[in-house]
């Protein structure tokens, strides 16, 4: 086998040493096999790179020409990163106005994040209905308590706070 070889899979395929004679340097230590993909070899057949199935949850309520599944996955990553500009402004300029909207954001990334949960796990249609409804009713009694809290007690930037505090 020579180790300079364009191929070198070629090279093992016509079952040539894998180390040169001369200087024996491993085979698995040069760099362009590192970079090629792992094969399976049989004599009689030709070279199948390895290859998993990847299930994935088919989309409940999007077609397939829609582009809803993408927008839906931008507006979860603008709403992470919201999430994380609301912490610093949470604590740097507490008010009503970052009060409600932690509630929202809250609410609605606890909404996305079950919903993900329920399409992996729940299944038929039944079950899938009654979960959805299920997870409806806790996102709006979550959001309808969390703005109840931030109107009749401290509001959850001060609770917060106050949990640090103690």
């Amino acid at each position: 086998f020579d180790i300079t070889a364009s191929n070198p899979v070629s090279a093992l395929k016509n079952g040539t040493s894998c180390c040169d004679v001369k200087n024996c340097q491993s085979l698995f230590y040069q760099s362009a096999l590192l970079a090629r993909p792992v094969v399976v070899f049989h004599k009689e057949q030709q070279l199948h790179p390895l290859t998993a199935r990847i299930h994935s949850s088919p989309p409940l309520y999007a077609g397939s020409d829609s582009n809803a599944a993408s927008l839906h996955w931008t507006a979860e990553r603008v709403l992470s990163i919201a999430l994380l500009a609301l912490g610093p402004g949470a604590y740097f300029c507490p008010g009503s106005v970052i009060d409600y909207s932690l509630a929202a954001a809250l609410t609605l990334h606890g909404h996305w994040g079950l919903g993900q949960v329920l399409t992996d796990y729940v299944h038929g249609d039944t079950k899938v209905k009654l979960a959805s409804a299920g997870l409806f009713i806790l996102s709006t009694v979550t959001f309808a308590g969390l703005c109840y809290f931030n109107y009749n007690d401290v509001g959850i930037c001060n609770a917060i706070a106050l949990l640090w505090s103690k």
